[in-house]
């Protein structure tokens, strides 16, 4: 994970590329406020939400140099107390930045401090070899008179103008996350940039879908030589060619065609594959507590959510496309019907789409259940069919709610689930550390289903390249015992696949 200077035409120096995945990162060149020395240093001043964001900012900027302005201190210090992420964020770079200073002269600070390895989470990518400088006398440097007063923002523009006049033989790029701090910058020809190391994809267009569609041709160059078997009711087909090399454990494949197949990749070894066909719960008699898929991808999902030997499910899709209801029905045909499970977790981030309705009595269940309105809503889809009038549905749905328990994320910490399908709705409001806590919660026999929409988020500072969501979905990819799918067609209504397309 690395950060490099976004007007840099062409291929960048080596470790002073963007965070790459799955390729050279591309982006808009913006014009460059001055010439780029010709030894290639750069140094990158940052700003403080870029550390309250990702703690290991500073370790992420391989061979070039960081500074940290004082007022980038100072507001540290003023974000550390609270149980925030931000605050726990703050905390743990103060640790960070108490660690490198020990045993430290007032020569080494000012001839700056080299960041040590094994903080950045690089996962195999080459250390850093920079340094950390810290603002240890007073530059003088004059802000324009567009610029009154003494804002943190503009001592943090004062502090990088000084730096770039006094530093000529370096380049200094601004990293903010803050938008307006940018713009100022860019007026006052400092370069500016975004943190761009906290990516897991490029451009979210290219996220795995977890399903592909075989090109016409297909048997022609990969019918050769096929096996195919049957072992009870599953039929496997064992197939070897070029197309192999590009698929993943458990993703769905398919014929563009009424008669043709569908299946999930079980097995790769170099360029053979081994599919078994999909179980077709878009009929009747293989519905899922009286729900049947209604299209090509929720016939995938309720494959994958109802295979035991797949832990993580990952699906994604926007409104109305039925993410929750798919996965509550597969929850209690393996909770009820199966007994695989225990008992259904539900839980999901809790941020208001509006103006927070405040204080909310109770048990943590009762302060959960308005958040929980998907849930209770897809209860009434899932128990319309029942038998036995009123009384019989009022008595059902009393059994289900003694069988789903309501969770909140705030107490996560520390647990472990035994034999539990867990539900995590809107998926895409977790940061990818939040994301990790919580699926380190899931013990033996759990099964954990991540739902969300990643053009919905709602938490400052998540995009949808950086969205714990997306995160776990390209992290999972290739596992044996993981699957993803993302869902396409709206099945709500005609009014919310209309609005969903245009609004």
């Amino acid at each position: 994970m690395k950060q490099r200077s976004l007007s840099d035409p062409g291929r960048p120096p080596p470790g002073a590329g963007a965070l790459e995945s799955n390729g050279a990162a591309r982006a808009a060149e913006r014009p460059e406020p001055r010439s780029r020395p010709r030894d290639g240093l750069r140094i990158f001043v940052l700003d403080t939400n870029v550390l309250m964001h990702d703690p290991t900012a500073i370790f992420r900027f391989e061979e070039h140099d960081v500074y940290l302005p004082m007022v980038v201190l100072e507001e540290l210090d003023a974000h550390k107390k609270g149980m925030s992420e931000a605050s726990r964020n703050v905390r743990q770079v103060s640790r960070f930045l108490d660690d490198m200073m020990r045993d430290v002269t007032k020569e080494q600070i000012d001839r700056g401090l080299a960041l040590p390895s094994g903080y950045s989470g690089n996962h195999g990518k080459r250390p850093s070899s920079g340094k950390l400088f810290f603002q240890t006398r007073q530059l003088s440097s004059a802000l324009p008179q567009s610029l009154p007063g003494q804002g943190n923002d503009n001592a943090i523009l004062a502090q990088t103008l000084a730096l770039q006049n006094e530093k000529q033989d370096a380049r200094v790029i601004l990293v903010s996350k803050d938008i307006n701090l940018r713009i100022k910058a860019a007026v006052l020809g400092v370069h500016a940039e975004d943190y761009y190391s906290d990516k897991t994809l490029e451009d979210s267009d290219v996220l795995y879908s977890g399903v592909t569609a075989l090109p016409p041709d297909f048997w022609e160059q990969h019918g050769q030589g096929m096996r195919s078997w049957k072992d009870g009711e599953r039929t496997f087909y064992e197939i070897t060619g070029p197309a192999v090399r590009e698929w993943q454990p458990n993703q769905g494949v398919y014929e563009d065609s009424p008669q043709g197949i569908e299946g999930v990749v079980r097995r790769l070894s170099g360029d053979t594959a081994v599919i078994e066909l999909m179980r077709d719960h878009r009929n009747d008699r293989h519905n899922v507590w009286g729900i049947t898929a209604r299209n090509r991808e929720q016939n995938f999902a309720l494959n994958l959510l109802m295979d035991p030997e797949i832990d993580f499910v990952t699906v994604l899709g926007p409104a109305g496309t039925g993410k929750t209801l798919l996965a509550l029905a597969a929850g209690l045909m393996q909770t009820l019907e199966s007994n695989r499970f225990v008992e259904i977790i539900m839980t999901r981030v809790t941020i208001p789409l509006g103006e927070d309705i405040g204080f909310l009595p109770g048990t943590e269940e009762e302060k959960m259940e308005p958040w929980m309105g998907a849930l209770m809503d897809n209860l009434e889809v899932l128990m319309g069919g029942q038998e036995g009038g009123n009384w019989g549905r009022a008595a059902t749905n009393d059994l289900l709610r003694n069988r789903i328990k309501i969770r909140s994320l705030n107490f996560m910490r520390g647990r472990t689930f035994l034999n539990r399908f867990l539900i995590l709705d809107e998926a895409q409001n977790l940061t990818p550390k939040q994301m990790k806590a919580l699926v380190t919660r899931a013990g033996p026999g759990t099964k954990l289903a991540c739902l969300g929409n990643v053009a919905q988020i709602d938490t400052p500072y998540l995009t949808e390249t950086t969205s714990g969501l997306t995160y776990a979905v390209n992290r999972f990819r290739g596992w044996p015992h993981s699957g993803h799918v993302t869902l396409v067609r709206g099945e709500r209504s005609r009014l919310a696949d209309f609005a969903s397309d245009m609004l």
